[in-house]
């Protein structure tokens, strides 16, 4: 199965996360794909920026897909850190702006992944959100960029409840930065993304190297943290539990 569709549109390089009868949650083989192809448009020379978005019109992405990560233990919970590195990572360290096309729900990671791009273009029934807590995982990483884009009061509010953010206050919030028809986000992230295309190459790339380098502390302590932090969850069991608990009950809702 193709996780990750890559399409090129001119000079722009455009991945589609494609579980859409999954809200293009997160499995293993779909971090995997949109990490390498990441590092294709990063090693593509005629590529200048790059668009996510997701298959769909439901979601960008609902998150961790609970079906793979019940199954997680305490050493498996410190592999899964080290895969979010690496494609975090992939983010920080691109030379070429990332525009994000939200088509949809942004939850968990997949806000996260939305928030690492450089900008957010989205509709107004779009809704962002960190709601882990919901299903018994500390939100680290989710924390760490939240307080880096938002300040710690408002990761505080966001981490602790759970709640999404409707696109209004996303937007106030600075957390999308496009508000435009449904049916006009892919063209209108295309057109930001040329608009970032056309820039000096250099200058784009010593930007965002310096936006990584005045985060990188913090973002090296989220990954340790997080590796402490999930494997310590895990152990408990408690996790797994919220999420069967989360899957029991969105069986019953379908039945």
């Amino acid at each position: 199965m193709n996780y990750v569709l890559l399409e090129t549109i001119g000079s722009i390089r455009k991945l589609t996360l494609n579980r859409p009868e999954k809200l293009n949650a997160w499995n293993e083989p779909m971090r995997t794909m949109l990490t390498e192809g990441l590092d294709a448009a990063q090693a593509d020379d005629a590529v200048r920026a790059i668009i996510l978005t997701g298959a769909g019109s439901k979601a960008f992405g609902a998150g961790q897909d609970f079906n793979e990560s019940k199954k997680f233990d305490a050493a498996r919970a410190e592999t899964w850190m080290d895969e979010w590195r690496a494609l975090y990572s992939r983010f920080r360290n691109s030379t070429k702006p990332v525009v994000a096309a939200l088509n949809g729900v942004a939850a968990g990671s997949a806000f996260q992944v939305a928030l690492l791009c450089d900008l957010r273009v989205g509709h107004k029934d779009v809704k962002m959100g960190q709601p882990e807590i919901n299903s018994g995982i500390p939100s680290v990483t989710g924390n760490w960029i939240l307080r880096e884009m938002l300040g710690l009061g408002r990761a505080i509010d966001l981490v602790l409840t759970g709640r999404m953010l409707d696109a209004e206050e996303a937007y106030a919030f600075g957390l999308i930065n496009r508000i435009v028809p449904e049916a006009d986000v892919q063209q209108a992230a295309l057109e930001l993304a040329n608009e970032l295309a056309a820039k000096p190459p250099v200058a784009m790339r010593l930007n965002r190297q310096r936006v990584a380098e005045v985060t990188q502390a913090a973002f090296d302590d989220a990954m340790a943290a997080g590796t402490r932090i999930q494997s310590e969850a895990y152990a408990t069991g408690e996790p797994q539990k919220m999420m069967e608990k989360f899957i029991a009950a969105r069986a019953a809702r379908k039945a």
